[in-house]
């Protein structure tokens, strides 16, 4: 995975990865908070690990991995 902290805005790089799983979804860069808000709206994701499981985009993980 590499440097996260390189992944997420400045104000969560400290954070543990544990902090970060239950961290908002918009500590991830270049997630917005008005994309966050999409994100909630129609998945009802709220942090990161809500993100990160979510089943549809688990799905889709798997089906472009099988197209490569």
């Amino acid at each position: 995975m590499g440097d996260i902290a390189a992944k997420v805005d400045k104000a969560f790089e400290a954070s543990s990865v544990s902090e970060l799983a239950d961290a908002p979804v918009d500590a991830l860069q270049g997630v917005s908070a008005a994309d966050a808000e999409h994100l909630k709206a129609a998945f009802n994701i709220k942090t990161v690990r809500d993100l990160g499981t979510n089943k549809y985009f688990l799905w889709a993980q798997a089906i472009a991995k099988l197209a490569e």
